[in-house]
């Protein structure tokens, strides 16, 4: 069971950005295991407000008095090293972690912790595969990077050794894990503010397999050459899934699609049939998804029917094409986190599979780092669209140090015979696409940011 003596010398955390998504399911975790957990955050979202309901007091703002209570100050990748909250803890000498320090800490309490990462489909195959493990009744402890329905929120605390969670690669967080198994989805070029190269970040995820016991599990996508190019860097076992490289121990064949652009697939194990598979959610990279899901599952014991039953009750994590709602008449609204141009691509694909007139994106760049590293990129993926809207880059952590605008994108837009349209103003974008949308055409808002929120005011006003 869950051994969390190591933890025993803080009784009071206090949380800084506790109320980002994984640093929200750490405090309940801990709460849960009776711990004092307090906490701040620059914004109230829905997020703290249920953390104020599970009985967690989190301040919006700065709380001074509670960081001087602490006996330990857990912090976000997110935080300045001028915050007051953090500043204050060093003058006291309370000690301070980083989130996937301390992250680590509480993976290591478990026996068997399964970990899934990767540029793309984290959050997709961490949902997923807690859904087949819940079907089981394995009773994992999961965290996972959005909002799960089957679950009521980001995080659920088991009684089991099992805890299923994202291990993300920026800032090489994940190298702070003791994990059981791994999963990795795929290996691409994101987070350069950090890594610099790709070659870097195959570099990185080699280290991150070597933290595999050898009586660990690698599960690695065999469609991709970084994957395979790592795979040599454990003694765990490997089993490897695939839907173009056959001679994977899971391989998907028969792949069919329905008018939502939900898959049908059979799978194969070490070429023998295995199961008919029916989906949820739409596009091909979730039959890979999928299938990085059964593998694991099949590792485990887990009933090829429990498997097949809970995939198909999967109907998608927050934010990964996710239907919002529909206005004039019959035109659907979609939003997606996707952020990255694979990611992209893979959503731009997976609407093709539905049946519908016309698709309108709208896409808010994430980061200027990204933005100018991807700028070609970008504009490459988002020429599958019919009609496309770009709104203001989304800044997150960075400054603009690098010359950046969203106008360079829609500029090397029309260097490609695109129309675009640049517009910064969330209600003038509501305005134009109630102005030129008619039923049946598809509405897509895409972006890490705030472009989220465009969705609910296209069909907030149809409902007023």
């Amino acid at each position: 069971m869950v051994n969390i003596e190591d933890l025993r010398q803080y009784k009071h955390i206090h949380m800084i950005g506790i109320g980002g998504i994984s640093m929200s399911g750490i405090a309940e975790i801990l709460k849960f295991w009776g711990f004092y957990v307090t906490g701040s955050d620059s914004t109230r979202s829905e997020v703290t407000d249920k953390l104020l309901s599970k009985g967690i007091p989190v301040t919006i703002g700065h709380n001074l008095q509670d960081v001087e209570k602490a006996d330990v100050v857990v912090y976000s990748a997110a935080i300045r090293k001028d915050d007051v909250e953090l500043i204050r803890a060093h003058e006291l000498n309370i000690p301070t972690i980083e989130r996937g320090t301390f992250l680590g800490k509480i993976t290591k309490a478990f026996r068997d912790t399964i970990c899934i990462s990767g540029t793309h489909g984290k959050t997709t195959t961490t949902s997923m595969i807690s859904m087949c493990f819940l079907e089981a009744h394995k009773d994992p402890s999961i965290q996972v990077g959005a909002y799960l329905k089957s679950i009521d929120g980001n995080y659920r605390v088991g009684c089991s050794d099992y805890f299923i969670i994202e291990a993300c690669e920026y800032v090489e967080s994940y190298l702070k894990l003791f994990p059981k198994t791994e999963v990795i989805l795929n290996i691409d070029n994101d987070h350069l503010d950090y890594f610099g190269t790709l070659e870097n970040i195959v570099h990185s995820f080699g280290n991150y397999v070597k933290l595999l016991p050898e009586d660990g599990l690698l599960v690695i996508n065999w469609d991709d050459e970084n994957c395979r190019a790592i795979a040599r860097n454990t003694q765990a076992k490997t089993v490897t899934y695939g839907i173009e490289n056959e001679s994977a121990n899971f391989f998907a064949r028969n792949i069919t699609f329905n008018s939502n652009g939900f898959p049908t697939f059979d799978v194969y194990y070490n070429n023998n049939f295995y199961k008919t598979i029916y989906l949820s959610v739409p596009g091909i990279h979730n039959v890979l998804n999928a299938l990085a899901c059964i593998s694991v599952c099949h590792e485990y014991g887990i009933e090829k029917e429990d498997m097949k039953n809970a995939l198909k009750k999967y109907t998608g994590a927050h934010r990964r094409f996710e239907y919002v709602g529909s206005f004039n008449r019959g035109v659907n609204v979609y939003d997606d986190y996707g952020h990255h141009p694979t990611e992209i691509k893979a959503v731009a694909n997976a609407l093709k599979q539905k049946q519908y007139r016309q698709s309108w994106v709208v896409f808010q760049p994430h980061t200027y780092s990204r933005t100018k590293t991807l700028l070609n990129d970008f504009a490459k993926a988002l020429l599958d669209f019919d009609n496309v809207i770009v709104t203001d880059i989304y800044a997150a952590r960075e400054d603009n140090i690098y010359n950046v605008s969203s106008q360079d994108l829609v500029n090397k837009l029309h260097s490609y015979g695109k129309k675009c349209l640049y517009i910064s103003n969330f209600d003038e974008i509501v305005k134009y696409l109630k102005e030129h949308t008619v039923e049946n055409d598809i509405v897509l808002t895409l972006g890490a940011g705030t472009v989220t929120s465009i969705g609910p005011m296209l069909v907030e006003d149809e409902l007023n």
